[in-house]
């Protein structure tokens, strides 16, 4: 994977440039800011300007599994494409035609696959924001494309914040 290319270098880029590091690779990817356990950055891809909130899985089982880099994100397409996009990507595929699932308190919605990414139905992107403002903990379950089943945790601390950063960064 390339390494990642922060265009503009900033004070706060600089402390939290090792958290975009761990990020899967993207475009043009700029550091906006941290929210307690949430980052918020912006990036080009295809010509089109992207903001994402996100988070890193606190904790990822089975322990045995090797699991890469696991983010949960919220992203707002500048175009107005989609505001407010909950996904997650891992660093393997998921199974073709599996549906993963995210929790939040309890509340559960049912994801699609792509691949190493798992994208919430359309139907269902504001009521799962609407959660991760306002819960406490996230949940997400899955299965790889061999077979093992996956379940992460995520802090929703700063979720809010970091949610509002990016759709402000991408008016």
């Amino acid at each position: 994977m390339p390494p990642v290319t922060l265009r503009r270098v900033s004070l706060l880029a600089i402390v939290i440039a090792p958290l975009f590091l761990a990020l899967p690779a993207q475009a043009e990817r700029t550091a906006v800011g941290r929210f307690k356990d949430w980052v918020v950055f912006t990036d080009t891809v295809g010509g089109q300007d992207l903001c994402y909130a996100a988070t890193e899985a606190t904790s990822k089982a089975p322990s045995s599994a090797n699991h890469g880099s696991v983010w949960y994100y919220v992203t707002t397409w500048k175009s107005g494409a989609a505001t407010g996009q909950p996904s997650v990507r891992v660093g393997y595929n998921f199974r073709e035609g599996s549906s993963p699932k995210t929790k939040v308190g309890r509340s559960s919605w049912t994801m699609f696959t792509s691949g190493g990414e798992a994208f919430a139905n359309d139907s269902d992107d504001k009521a799962i924001v609407e959660a991760l403002r306002k819960g406490a903990n996230l949940s997400f379950e899955g299965t790889s494309a061999r077979g093992t089943k996956v379940s992460y945790k995520f802090s929703l601390s700063g979720s809010a914040a970091a949610i509002d950063k990016s759709v402000e960064a991408c008016r």
